[in-house]
């Protein structure tokens, strides 16, 4: 009777247990977001190689981008322009061996696809 009145007991207190709830409330500095913009817009203008697939008109190179990021989904993509056409890039690789190396996987798919260390890159 005992177990019985204790196991009854038991499951009629799981049903009035609450959880704790709280509010998160995050002060910092104004200076940590503009490091940040900063931060980023270093790492945006570094040098770094990139692989070229292709290039045409805007509407070619758009079309070429949605290809590739089907292709090689992890990858970031961007399309510059370089006067008179547009230009579709693949990756971000910080020394030349590290993008000759995924110019091989590229150039499988894209074989006219070449590495490149562009100097400047518009948005």
């Amino acid at each position: 009777m005992k177990t019985i009145s204790f196991t009854l007991f038991l499951a009629c207190s799981a049903f009035y247990c609450n959880a704790q709830q709280g509010n998160i409330n995050i002060q910092q500095d104004e200076k940590i977001t503009n490091l940040l913009g900063i931060y980023k817009s270093v790492n945006e203008n570094s040098s770094h190689y990139r692989i070229q697939v292709g290039f045409g008109s805007f509407q070619e190179a758009e079309t070429l981008k949605a290809n590739v990021d089907k292709d090689f989904p992890n990858w970031p993509t961007k399309i510059d322009f370089e006067s008179p056409s547009y230009r579709v890039r693949i990756g971000k690789f910080k020394t030349q061996l590290e993008g000759e190396r995924k110019l091989i996987e590229v150039r499988q798919k894209y074989p006219s696809a070449m590495l490149l260390k562009p100097e400047k890159t518009t948005n």
